[in-house]
């Protein structure tokens, strides 16, 4: 049988990043040269009902759209809406049957067991993102942390670089020794070290 991975503490670190996310904020950059904070954000939106989905094997609802990231569509409830479906999708992954057989996230399909570690490891990466990019502190639970380095290790060996393509940047070398966060990001094809402004 497949080892789950609560989402709980993961989610509720994202909602509370969120929280610190001010108006005049969603323009800023992120490590994502392609998204501002808003896009980002938006992003979160779209992967957290699309991974849910997938969660409950609803391969012609939301899990069929791709997780955008423009802030145009973020809509003024936002606050409120984003932090109860990271909600609805750690309640989705706790069910054993979630990670059980074939899913579809983004209009992608996959076994159920990779689309929660794509799911879980997109919260843990881009809970980084959206605090370095609004200047608040980020820690991680652990056993997060630990599959989503076991996640990006994967899609980090020599012949794996066109699986990583739209994914990930290239590898980012960080120091022997560097806080096992580090290595996450470098690994994701961020510099740890990146800073707003």
């Amino acid at each position: 049988m497949t080892a789950m991975i609560d989402f709980g503490p993961t989610t509720r670190r994202m909602a509370n990043l969120l929280e610190g996310v001010t108006d005049d904020l969603l323009a800023a950059p992120t490590p994502c040269p392609a998204y501002t904070l808003g896009d980002l954000v938006e992003h979160v939106d779209g992967l957290s009902r699309a991974f849910a989905a997938a969660a409950v094997k609803d391969i012609e609802g939301e899990s069929v759209q791709s997780p955008s990231g423009d802030a145009a569509r973020l809509g003024a409830d936002w606050r409120t809406r984003i932090p109860r479906q990271l909600e609805q999708l750690a309640a989705a992954w706790r069910d054993t049957r979630a990670w059980e057989g074939m899913t579809r996230a983004g209009g992608i399909d996959l076994p159920a067991e990779v689309a929660g570690k794509v799911a879980l490891n997109e919260l843990v990466i881009h809970g980084w993102d959206i605090a370095r990019a609004s200047g608040q502190p980020y820690d991680c639970d652990p056993p997060a942390l630990d599959a989503s380095l076991e996640f990006v290790s994967l899609m980090s060996v020599p012949g794996e670089e066109a699986g990583r393509e739209g994914l990930f940047g290239p590898v980012v070398d960080v120091p022997e020794g560097a806080p096992l966060l580090d290595r996450v990001i470098g690994l994701s094809g961020r510099d740890p070290l990146w800073a707003a402004g």
